[in-house]
């Protein structure tokens, strides 16, 4: 087992290498999910502000840009 660990006497070199690794892909997923969150945030925030103009318009009697795309 120990001549595994030692990797052949490189063990200095691909270790490390081994934990760069690991830590970028860590980072990248961390990233990644903020990211999917953030975005996620943005679409509701857009969604519930486009809600609102569609009840708004239809509470005012003129038609929505959605009405009036589907009427073109």
């Amino acid at each position: 087992m120990s001549e595994f660990f030692a990797m052949g006497g490189h063990a200095a070199f691909i270790w490390p290498c081994y934990g760069l690794a690991v830590a970028v892909m860590i980072f990248l997923v961390v990233q990644s999910v903020r990211t999917m969150r953030a975005n996620e945030k943005l679409v509701e925030t857009l969604r519930s502000g486009r809600r609102a103009k569609a009840t708004e318009g239809s509470a005012s009697g003129q038609p929505t840009s959605d009405e009036k795309e589907a009427k073109a």
